[in-house]
C-alpha cells in the first residue's frame, strides 16, 4: 500500500527520504487517478525498502500541490536526494513507471 503524504509530514518523510521516492498526486473525484491507485499500490509493495512511493490527495494538501505547480492531475514525481528528477504528467501504464522507477536505483 502506498503512504500517505501530507502537507505537514511531506518535507520529513519524502524529502528528506534514504531511499528515492514516487509521489502520485490524484484526487477521488479524479478518473484517470482512480484508474492508476491500482497500480501505485501494487508497486509501493513490490518496491518497498528501495523505493518510497506514496500518493498526495491535492484538494487536502494545497501547500504540496501549489510548490510543486501541480495544475493537472495524475501527475506522478519521482524524487531523488530531496530533488525532482522527473515528472510525468496524465494517465501512464505499469510498464512506464516501472522503467522510471528502475531508472532511480
Amino acid at each position: 500500500m502506498a503512504t500517505t503524504f501530507t502537507d505537514v509530514n511531506f518535507e520529513e518523510m519524502a524529502l528528506k527520504a534514504a531511499t528515492p521516492v514516487m509521489v502520485d498526486f490524484g484526487a477521488a473525484w479524479c478518473g484517470p487517478c482512480n484508474a492508476i491507485a491500482p497500480v501505485v499500490d501494487k508497486l509501493a509493495g513490490e518496491y518497498e525498502g528501495k523505493i518510497l512511493i506514496g500518493k498526495v490527495d491535492v484538494d487536502a494538501c494545497p501547500e504540496i500541490t501549489k510548490r510543486y505547480k501541480v495544475r493537472n492531475i495524475p501527475t506522478i514525481l519521482f524524487i531523488k536526494n530531496g530533488e525532482v528528477v522527473d515528472k510525468h504528467v496524465g494517465s501512464t501504464s505499469e510498464g512506464d513507471l516501472r522503467k522510471k522507477l528502475d531508472a532511480m536505483l
